[in-house]
């Protein structure tokens, strides 16, 4: 997977990213906001695209941070990857949000570790996935899945991500854990599975129903 890649994440803020083929950052653009993703965030990609002056004709890839994530927020990033895609005829690359949140914990978790990535679900909930430290990166134990902040089990693991920062009272987060998902990090993991032929779907992770969902029709009257 040769070339500049876009990679976008929604599962928080809005987080985009141009990267070269090496997994370098050419570009990064941020921005605070947890509404209004699908508005802000075509833009937010032709910003990152002039930052790093690059032609959207030289993406080869555009990678999407697959969640878990609220239905909202997720759906608007993995609609706005795909339409990129679609219109230059690229393909898409599903990266689970929380692999790259873990992959960070690797500058203060050490291999033998493990890192609990907790994120916020809503509802005095969060989103977790068990991760094991080692020498070539990180691997998927447990998860992802819905909690409570005080059922989660840390068993020793370095506990990082947004959600620990808002429950560090039950789950304490470890000395300069990261919060953010960076999407370069999102780009170099799908870099490296593409490279060992592992298929990477652009697949949502909502793991529970939509905070609003459609009204039922009408019940007909009976006699």
């Amino acid at each position: 997977m040769d070339g500049v890649l876009l990679a976008l994440d929604t599962s928080a803020d809005l987080a985009v990213a141009v990267v070269g083929p090496d997994g370098e950052p050419l570009a990064r653009r941020r921005l605070a906001e947890q509404r209004h993703h699908a508005e802000l965030l075509a833009p937010l990609v032709l910003e990152a695209l002039a930052d790093a002056g690059a032609d959207r004709r030289a993406l080869t890839a555009v990678v999407a941070g697959t969640g878990p994530a609220p239905f909202t927020g997720l759906r608007a990033g993995l609609v706005t990857a795909r339409t990129f895609a679609f219109a230059l005829g690229l393909p898409v690359h599903g990266v689970p949000s929380l692999d790259a949140v873990a992959l960070a914990a690797r500058d203060v978790a050490r291999a033998g570790d493990e890192v609990l990535v907790v994120t916020d679900a809503r509802r005095r909930e969060v989103y977790v996935a068990r991760y094991a430290v080692t020498d070539d990166g990180v691997h998927l134990v447990q998860g992802p899945e819905v909690q409570r902040p005080a059922d989660v089990v840390v068993g020793g693991a370095v506990v990082v991500g947004a959600g620990a920062h808002l429950y560090a009272d039950v789950l304490p987060p470890g000395d300069g854990a990261p919060v953010e998902v960076d999407p370069v990090l999102l780009a170099r993991l799908a870099l490296d599975r593409a490279a060992a032929g592992v298929d990477q779907p652009a697949e949502p992770l909502y793991l529970r129903r939509p905070d609003v969902t459609p009204a039922g029709g009408r019940k007909r009257a009976t006699a």
